[in-house]
């Protein structure tokens, strides 16, 4: 390996003569021997599932606990967060109960499931506001950079997608790894038995996609996640000015 790093690194130098707008010390070539690690994580896989709705009967969380089940058959372990009591961003300290556990059960996934109704055509402000109480950076760090990310909604009329499309560019923000399947259940008041279970259909097997593809990902991803998520521009940025602009005072 040292062998090999030595050659990249004259390599490196050949490169960066052609190109003068480049920092050759934090210039590096992506080489596929740093994205198979020895010897790979055994545990399994962490996912966390966020749904957007606090209705008695939430088919959000219907569909985010119906999923669950999936996951724990496919080896997963799962925590579901559950929203209630939650305060709106930026009137509570980071320091009130449910945003830390949040916050805790965001730091300790691999990967994650949102799930939210879509509401005027857009995900719920629940949703939302979970999202926004995840932060983008804690110091120089990203909590959520390089884990995976399922997105699923649940909708009271014809099939839609708005909601997974605005959860989609919020992973994308995250610098989350978003999976190319996604489940949209359309008229999802008829898709559920009065226990709650969601009864058999091409949207249930669809959800059975969606959660195989997110453990395979996530799998495959969580050992090398830091080094697919590194970036040039913030290697040549120092840690002081990376927090400087990425973060706010907390209130």
């Amino acid at each position: 390996m040292e062998k090999l790093l030595e050659m990249n690194k004259a390599y490196v130098s050949d490169i960066t003569d052609d190109l003068p707008n480049v920092s050759e010390a934090f210039f590096k070539l992506p080489q596929q021997a740093l994205l198979t690690p020895q010897p790979a994580s055994t545990h399994p896989p962490r996912i966390l599932m966020l749904y957007g709705s606090l209705r008695e009967r939430s088919y959000s969380k219907l569909l985010t606990l119906e999923a669950a089940r999936m996951l724990e058959a496919m080896g997963a372990e799962v925590k579901v967060f559950d929203p209630l009591h939650l305060p709106q961003p930026d009137t509570a300290p980071d320091t009130h109960a449910k945003v830390k556990e949040l916050r805790d059960l965001a730091a300790w996934s691999e990967g994650m499931v949102w799930c939210s109704p879509e509401r005027h055509g857009a995900m719920t402000g629940i949703m939302k506001s979970q999202i926004d109480w995840i932060p983008l950076s804690v110091g120089a760090v990203r909590p959520t950079q390089g884990k995976t990310l399922a997105v699923m909604e649940v909708s009271g009329g014809s099939q839609s997608f708005n909601a997974v499309n605005q959860m989609r560019i919020l992973g994308r923000w995250m610098r989350m790894l978003t999976i190319p399947n996604q489940s949209s259940v359309a008229k999802a008041f008829l898709e559920f038995k009065e226990d709650g279970r969601m009864k058999p259909s091409a949207y249930y097997d669809r959800v059975v996609d969606v959660m195989e593809e997110l453990v395979k990902f996530t799998l495959l991803t969580r050992d090398v996640a830091p080094y697919l998520v590194d970036r040039y521009s913030e290697r040549k940025e120092s840690t002081d000015e990376l927090s400087q602009r990425v973060n706010q005072k907390s209130i």
